[in-house]
């Protein structure tokens, strides 16, 4: 990580990512870039469906491959570059045929490092391969949740999933919430884990910072009044007032609460349930 000296009081615990030393250097591929409105957290009708969001410093969207569907091709990494939409860094690939696209970059992967998309592809970092194929104790991202459907589950910095069994034409993947999932045989994944892993670890230092990636401020609950939010109300600093806390709607929220819907369509895929509280081990 990259600090800096405390010329000002928010510069003090500041840190940065080494980006020169993590990144290849290369400006985006103009073809594979395009223009996003962005939407503010508000929804067709205008209305916020998402707080704390807006503002924020204008992006280009990098059109990501996450589905995958250049079987059998080795592709080689030219590049591999930052992305605003994403925590992970994005590798510029070329195709033994000449195709160029964009790729969730792994840990580890450098520029010339070769992989291959295929069911019979080793198990390698970076190589995509159906989950019936990887053995147990594997590491993995970009799985799919349906077959062919793209990439969908451990897809941010630093995560990754891992394979504890094969069973019935299912694999049994840990995912990094701590749950452990059914995903059929026949769906993808790649080896390995999302590269930057210490994405985490960077401190924005300072408000500011904070609005450059277009996160507005949030307002605590025991600051409002009765009516805007449950744990509003009292005379100065008060407590919540309840046994659990609350969402502004009134559902549950916190640590150490389940807040899954109880007849989700999913369930029928959930081996065991996500830890839930401080460090997962509620």
């Amino acid at each position: 990580m990259k600090s800096y000296k405390p010329y000002t009081k928010s510069r003090r615990h500041m840190t940065t990512l080494p980006y020169r030393e993590l990144l290849s250097g290369d400006r985006p591929m103009k073809s594979l870039v395009k223009g996003k409105k962005q939407r503010a957290g508000r929804n067709a009708f205008g209305r916020v469906t998402t707080r704390h969001q807006g503002g924020g410093h204008k992006k280009r969207f990098r059109d990501v491959d996450f589905v995958y569907n250049k079987k059998d091709v080795p592709a080689r990494v030219e590049t591999v570059e930052y992305d605003p939409f994403r925590t992970g860094f994005i590798a510029r690939v070329v195709y033994a045929d000449g195709e160029r696209r964009y790729v969730l970059s792994p840990k580890d992967l450098k520029v010339g490092d070769t992989f291959l998309v295929s069911e019979k592809a080793p198990v390698k970092v970076g190589n995509r391969m159906p989950l019936g194929k990887i053995p147990t104790g594997t590491f993995v991202y970009n799985i799919e949740i349906r077959p062919g459907a793209g990439a969908r589950l451990a897809r941010s910095a630093g995560n990754y999933a891992e394979v504890v069994a094969h069973d019935a034409g299912f694999a049994q993947i840990k995912l990094p919430s701590t749950e452990i999932r059914k995903i059929s045989d026949n769906a993808w994944a790649s080896v390995g884990a999302v590269g930057n892993e210490n994405s985490r670890l960077v401190k924005f230092g300072k408000a500011g910072r904070s609005r450059w990636h277009g996160i507005r401020p949030t307002v605590r609950g025991t600051a409002m009044n009765p009516v805007d939010h449950p744990h509003g109300g009292g005379e100065g600093r008060q407590g919540r007032g309840l046994r659990r806390a609350k969402s502004m709607w009134g559902k549950p929220t916190g640590k150490g609460q389940k807040s899954r819907t109880p007849k989700k369509y999913s369930n029928a895929f959930i081996v065991s349930r996500r830890k839930v509280g401080k460090k997962g081990k509620g």
